[in-house]
């Protein structure tokens, strides 16, 4: 059972500390879509009183997580397949305004990241490791978003990327399909290092439509 991975948290953490603690086992998939949840198990795992799990379940019900029948179950949120049809154009609307605002302050570092997080994407995707693709992937936008430096806009896409990465760990397939999101991040590259804004915006947002349309293949293959 996914919950026996679970190891006690240092009894100086806080509500904040189980909160982020039970979202990350969520998100990565170590607690599974539909799992149920009970805070005294929970608790007793994580080696804290039943009030800051409860407090985090909370927390985690409001974000869509995780939720909840009266009086019946508390469980992990399941993972609509539709989903990547809602949020994906939101995100190939936005992140090419967090590149834009990132775009001045991008570093030779910053670059080599992109580099470096694109490389292992691209081993993860030839291994059909789905957890560590998609947390990579993930990893690879968050460079520029971070870089915009606009917590807002940091905020929204944050919670809009959660949902992908449960997406993709849930329900990623293999094939030569997926390597094509490698391709298109080197042209997004590319196009910076050639201080092409306006080229790198069209290749980002171009990743995600291509990433739904690969995505809508799946369900009609």
């Amino acid at each position: 059972m996914p919950t026996d991975n679970l190891l006690p948290l240092e009894k100086s953490l806080m509500r904040d500390d189980v909160y982020g603690h039970l979202k990350k086992m969520i998100v990565q998939g170590t607690l599974e879509p539909t799992e149920k949840l009970r805070d005294i198990d929970l608790a007793t795992k994580l080696g804290v009183s039943r009030t800051p799990v409860r407090e985090a379940l909370r927390r985690l019900e409001d974000e869509g997580l995780v939720e909840t029948k009266h009086n019946a179950w508390t469980r992990v949120s399941p993972v609509p397949f539709d989903l990547a049809e809602r949020i994906y154009p939101i995100i190939s609307t936005l992140e090419p305004l967090a590149l834009e605002m990132a775009f001045e302050s991008l570093t030779p570092e910053h670059f080599a990241q992109l580099r470096d997080l694109n490389s292992e994407l691209e081993q993860a995707l030839l291994l059909n490791d789905a957890k560590k693709a998609a947390l990579v992937d993930s990893a690879f936008h968050d460079v520029f978003i971070v870089a915009s430096g606009n917590p807002e806009l940091i905020a929204i896409l944050g919670g809009l990327k959660t949902n992908h990465i449960r997406l993709e760990i849930t329900y990623w397939q293999a094939g030569t399909q997926a390597l094509q999101s490698v391709q298109e991040h080197a042209r997004l590259i590319a196009a910076l290092g050639q201080g092409n804004l306006e080229q790198a915006k069209r290749e980002l947002a171009w990743n995600w439509i291509r990433a739904l349309d690969r995505w809508n293949k799946r369900s009609n293959p």
